[in-house]
């Protein structure tokens, strides 16, 4: 199954690739790695969630807003490299949760990306990964996701 198949079957259609919010450039090829820069959880135009997980945002809710965050880096992906199926390998998630003081479950919700991504690609699954707390994002976003993969 493709991923584009995959996504289907999940009820998933995915999104126009976000525009950047400031200056710089929403993916970058350089040889056969593409690099998205940072997704939020973007959905029909706005933020669908902000705040801070652990207390603004329950760690399920930010499971969810990694989730839509790995769609817009998928959209990213498609604007980049066309075709889904071209993608060889996802190579590195790099996660940042905008965590409330004391919370430490960012790889939990971090796993709301993590998880789709081995839904979509299968075989390509496999990935390193950061999850990080910081304590502020930009626009209040609760999670933002970079994207490194290997085209075939």
């Amino acid at each position: 199954m493709t991923p584009e198949e995959k996504l289907t079957e999940l009820g998933i259609e995915l999104p126009k690739a976000p525009a950047a919010v400031a200056s710089y450039v929403p993916w970058i090829r350089t040889g056969h790695v593409v690099m998205t820069s940072g997704q939020l959880p973007w959905k029909d135009g706005n933020l669908a969630y902000t705040g801070k997980v652990g207390s603004d945002v329950s760690e399920e809710d930010g499971y969810q807003a990694a989730r839509l965050c790995a769609i817009n880096a998928m959209a990213q992906l498609k604007a980049a490299v066309g075709d889904l199926s071209r993608i060889a390998q996802i190579v590195r998630l790099e996660g940042n949760v905008h965590s409330a003081p004391g919370f430490q479950g960012q790889p939990q919700v971090l796993n709301g990306a993590s998880d789709l991504f081995n839904e979509v690609f299968g075989d390509r699954k496999g990935h390193t990964r950061t999850a990080l707390g910081i304590f502020e994002m930009p626009l209040n976003a609760p999670i933002q996701l970079s994207v490194f993969v290997e085209m075939e």
